[in-house]
């Protein structure tokens, strides 16, 4: 149901009390994912990406991967015609390539509201927030273990976020609530707080199949069983392991026709090689692996082919991010995911700053850029990341997601319509004049640049009588109104009241766990 529709339900129609009414509402705008109208830029020739191609195939023949405690996955790789010894899969050339193949190289995961339901492939760039996070921090509280209330808040934030096409998953990891019960808060805050497209839990498989049987009740069982609501990030244990958990909820959800995100963890120097070209070959035998174990749960399961990159401080230890290496493996990724022909996640808004600051703004427009030149399809941490994913920062939030605008723009490419080449506009002003009063800047001018809704360009003298403040206080004051001015959208009461019979029923079956 669109806003539209949900504010008529709510009031008569007519009489002045309506037109004020519509005139004070909050209008909550968002945008339509992005369809990048500007070419990828390819780092690897023909010859570096058949090489990659070539290692990738002999890791998996040669070297295998591991299926840890799954005999069931060991089964299925040897009816396929995989070389199983003890919980090692050496997997023959050309397999595991022609069992991707039947992976969708587009799909569209449904949202409640169709109006916010995204394509996930393609041309398309779809925007989700930070994933993971223990600690929160704000400029009041600073940092401190997650809240659910600190959950429902970045919920809010994503929903209100023009830019933000998703509404992701655990966005910040709710300690307050025991571990065994809070994937039901959180999907609970994804479906009434929200009304745009989100992720399932992947924990533990029994907390997928709880994920599933929600969305059933969400959108109906039969539309669940035809249709895709839910993508959910499965991690490889890098390097080259595939563990029961994640192997148990991607199960759940390739059987249930739901997407999942095939994702190596990489940090370079650690779980992968020093050199691009290793860390390339490694993740594309990692993805191969992940994604062909999919196709033999369910034949044709939607898939999104991840690479999380990072390098790593050699002084330290620490990772770090908005690197040229992890730029120069997410361009290279983003070919071979393509060759594939399956839709590719990797990038976000990545830092490993402990503070909203200048680092942080440096590695994260780095990574962002980065993202939307790789051919990115499906960006999660894409708002909010903070001290090397850690951390899910308030304010870097709001500033994350209005910078994501900025993609939005760069993607559309140069117009060369007619209004575009703007030839009337330089006839009329003609040699000395300026264009701010000509017809041509009155008509378009509204629309013509991006413009921030946090970063400040007023005068000197009108900032520092306004307090001098800097993009942190600014963030902050942004949050303060975003929240304020949050309006839950429409849910059937009908729908709501069995998702709580559900929750409230499932939590009573089974005891607190906290770890």
């Amino acid at each position: 149901m669109s806003d539209t529709a949900t504010r008529k339900r709510g009031r008569g129609t007519g009489g002045g009390a309506a037109r004020r009414a519509e005139r004070t509402a909050v209008v909550i705008e968002a945008a339509r994912y992005i369809e990048r109208n500007i070419p990828n830029l390819e780092m690897l020739d023909e010859a570096a990406l058949e090489i990659i191609e070539a290692n990738a195939e002999t890791v998996l023949e040669e070297i295998g991967v591991v299926f840890t405690e799954n005999p069931a996955a060991l089964d299925r790789w040897r009816e396929a015609g995989a070389d199983v010894q003890g919980e090692r899969v050496r997997i023959p050339k050309g397999l595991a390539r022609q069992l991707c193949s039947t992976a969708p190289a587009q799909f569209t995961q449904h949202a409640r509201n169709p109006e916010r339901s995204v394509e996930i492939g393609g041309r398309n760039l779809v925007l989700a927030p930070v994933y993971g996070p223990p600690f929160v921090r704000d400029r009041q509280l600073g940092r401190r273990y997650a809240t659910i209330e600190d959950f429902r808040s970045f919920v809010k934030l994503a929903y209100m976020s023009k830019w933000m096409h998703h509404s992701g998953g655990t966005v910040c990891e709710p300690t307050d609530i025991p571990v065994n019960k809070r994937h039901f808060d959180m999907l609970m805050a994804h479906m009434t707080l929200s009304d745009k497209p989100f992720m399932g839990s992947v924990t533990e498989p029994s907390r997928a199949a709880d994920s599933v049987e929600m969305c059933e009740i969400l959108f109906g069982k039969e539309f669940v069983a035809e249709n895709t609501v839910m993508t959910s990030l499965i991690n490889i244990n890098s390097p080259l392991t595939f563990d029961a958990t994640m192997m148990g909820a991607l199960e759940i959800y390739a059987q249930a026709n739901q997407a999942c995100i095939v994702s190596p963890f990489i940090v370079g120097g650690a779980m992968a090689p020093v050199t691009v070209a290793g860390t390339l070959t490694q993740v594309l035998a990692e993805v191969m692996a992940g994604v062909a174990y999919s196709q033999l749960c369910r034949k044709g399961a939607p898939v999104i082919a991840g690479a999380f990159v990072t390098s790593i401080d050699m002084n330290s230890g620490a990772p770090t991010f908005g690197t040229p290496e992890a730029a120069l493996i997410t361009y290279g990724a983003g070919q071979l995911m393509r060759r594939l022909g399956l839709p590719y996640r990797s990038a976000g808004a990545f830092t490993g700053s402990k503070l909203p600051d200048a680092q942080a703004a440096y590695e994260t427009s780095n990574s962002l850029n980065m993202g939307l030149l790789s051919g990115v399809n499906f960006m999660l941490h894409a708002a909010g990341w903070l001290e090397g994913g850690l951390v899910a920062s308030l304010e870097k939030f709001v500033t994350d997601a209005d910078q994501l605008g900025v993609l939005h723009t760069l993607a559309g490419g140069v117009d060369m319509s007619e209004t575009g080449q703007a030839m009337d506009a330089l006839r009329e002003v003609g040699p000395g004049g300026h264009f701010l009063g000509c017809a041509h800047t009155q008509a378009n001018f509204k629309g013509a640049f991006w413009r921030s809704q946090v970063l400040d360009y007023k005068p000197y003298e009108t900032w520092a009588d306004e307090g001098g403040r800097d993009t942190a206080a600014l963030a902050e004051v942004r949050v303060e109104k975003m929240l304020a001015d949050y309006q839950q959208p429409f849910l059937d009461p009908e729908i709501s009241g069995r998702l709580e019979d559900y929750v409230a029923r499932r939590k009573a079956e089974m005891p607190d766990a906290f770890n």
